[in-house]
């Protein structure tokens, strides 16, 4: 196990966005550079992936929802911190907003345990009727030892919900960040059932693995050594993902209790697909660990 005396974290206020892990002098964490995608490790909430046609309908009433929320661009207020980064961090929305018409609380904490960076999110409903929403993680890692010119970058292993290793089906693609419905496809692997990392992976968009199937994703380097694993046992789905630009230098591993919708929906936010209820007073904790091999 690693000791996690060497592991130091840095969380920015605006969206208590986890911009830096950094173990023994090595970053893992992407440095949102604009040329490629300018975001680290955004909380994704209260939308997961893009609501169609950009809006949620709550109560017979539209309101406007860009993809992934609004909680990445608000400032979080830290609570509680340590020398090491890791600490507690807290969004109280105390009126309706003009797109989300919720009073709700957002905490972020990020524990270090040995070898692992525990994301713990809590959402509490402080309104008086019931909240609807979705939260997931979008983070962005360096991939291992990138040089622009390899033919290969790296590979990913999935994981199942008993921990073992296996190459999940997608159900549906991405089309203009909305799902339509395909017939059960493997994601493409090698002989090892690994996803491989190449310059093309991602010119069909993300992957998306829908129905629970994935509890954990790791990134492997380009001699097929796990370097760092994101699990989340409670995900509903979860999505793999970098820009299709050339030289790109990370990749997403995203799970998610909640997912884009699906196109041609125009439902009431309580029919989403992996919405979530909570009852006036109640919390609802997500968590993820970023293990460090």
């Amino acid at each position: 196990m690693a000791d996690s005396s060497q592991i130091s974290l840095t969380v920015a206020p605006c969206g208590a966005e986890l911009t830096g892990l950094r173990r023994a002098g090595k970053d893992y964490m992407w440095n949102a550079d604009k040329r490629f995608w300018g975001r680290v490790a955004p909380i994704l909430f209260p939308a997961v992936g893009r609501p169609a046609e950009d809006t949620l309908r709550i109560g017979g009433k539209a309101f406007s929802m860009r993809q992934h929320g609004f909680a990445r661009d608000v400032d979080f207020e830290r609570v509680a911190g340590n020398a090491d980064g890791s600490g507690l961090w807290r969004y109280v929305q105390t009126e309706p907003r003009d797109n989300y018409p919720y009073r709700f609380t957002l905490e972020a904490a990020y524990v270090l345990e040995g070898d692992t960076v525990s994301c713990r999110w809590t959402v509490r409903n402080d309104d008086t009727e019931t909240m609807y929403f979705q939260i997931g993680a979008h983070p962005a890692f360096l991939l291992p030892d990138f040089r622009e010119n390899d033919a290969i970058h790296g590979y990913i292993r999935c994981f199942d919900q008993a921990g073992n290793a296996f190459v999940p089906k997608m159900r549906s693609t991405l089309e203009d960040g909305l799902r339509v419905s395909i017939a059960p496809t493997p994601v493409p692997t090698d002989e090892d059932g690994l996803i491989v990392l190449t310059d093309t992976t991602w010119k069909n968009d993300a992957f998306i693995i829908e129905d629970g199937a994935v509890s954990a994703a790791a990134l492997l380097d380009k001699n097929k050594r796990e370097v760092l694993r994101v699990a989340c046992p409670q995900a509903e789905a979860f999505g793999l993902w970098a820009p299709f630009k050339p030289g790109c230098p990370f990749v997403c591993l995203e799970p998610w209790c909640g997912i884009a919708d699906r196109s041609g929906f125009t439902g009431d936010i309580s029919q989403r697909d992996c919405i979530h209820a909570l009852a006036p007073g109640e919390e609802f904790l997500f968590r993820y660990d970023i293990v460090i091999k």
